[in-house]
């Protein structure tokens, strides 16, 4: 079914993470299956130009590689349901994108022969073309059973990201990690942004953008968040 490393893909949630991902792989020259349908359709059009739009069982059904990115209370339901009728495929690739799971979500897939791989782009999402740029240059965490890591690797080289490598046990701790990073820097900045239109800033979101950027880049330097860091930490072996 592959030639040359090219697979067919499909994606289950049309969010702002799945059709974003897939835009990024067919870029790498990877084919679009399907997507399933989702709650602003003209924005995925806008993005996925021309992918037929199916229902989960048939995006499973016909897909190489399946990206699950649907929202967290619903991912385990979701590869179960897709299990009990029949839909995983022996040896597709099966790729959630939750930062709070290792593969061990997806065993039903796993039980039905799918191969499982855990990848998290480690950005803020838009669902936009913006994130296309976003993805260059940025951190994926990685999970996978060992023999098949190198795959999970490759999608995240793929996509544009450095892959850096998580532990099955330590998925927790990144995804606590992840929302601490995202929610406070959303709420300091939103009291930020309110302080500063009380005392008569106009524009405040735009007066802070060099602040804010310059004093996250200085935090970062200083905590060694930077070039420094290790992609082959937590790789088995």
């Amino acid at each position: 079914m592959r030639r040359e490393g090219r697979l067919g893909i499909g994606v289950i949630g049309a969010g702002r993470v799945g059709p974003v991902l897939a835009a990024k792989l067919a870029g790498a020259g990877h084919a679009l299956v399907g997507v399933t349908a989702g709650s602003d359709p003209d924005r995925v059009a806008a993005i996925l130009p021309g992918v037929p739009v199916l229902d989960a069982t048939e995006v499973a059904r016909r897909s190489e590689l399946v990206i699950v990115a649907v929202p967290h209370d619903e991912l385990a339901g979701l590869v179960s349901g897709l299990a009990e009728v029949g839909a995983w495929q022996p040896g597709q690739l099966v790729m959630h994108t939750d930062a709070a799971y290792g593969t061990g979500i997806l065993s039903p897939a796993v039980s039905r022969g799918a191969i499982p791989l855990a990848v998290h782009p480690a950005i803020a999402f838009t669902g936009t073309s913006m994130d296309l740029r976003a993805l260059t240059n940025a951190y994926a965490a990685v999970t996978a059973p060992g023999p098949v890591l190198p795959i999970a690797q490759a999608l995240a080289v793929e996509l544009g990201c450095e892959p850096v490598v998580i532990a099955e046990d330590a998925r927790p701790a990144y995804a606590e990690g992840i929302a601490t990073a995202r929610d406070f820097s959303l709420s300091i900045v939103r009291q930020a942004t309110r302080l500063l239109a009380e005392a008569g800033v106009p524009y405040p979101g735009s007066f802070l953008t060099a602040l804010a950027h310059t004093t996250i880049d200085h935090a970062l330097a200083e905590a060694g968040e930077g070039p420094g860091i290790d992609p082959t930490a937590g790789m088995p072996g």
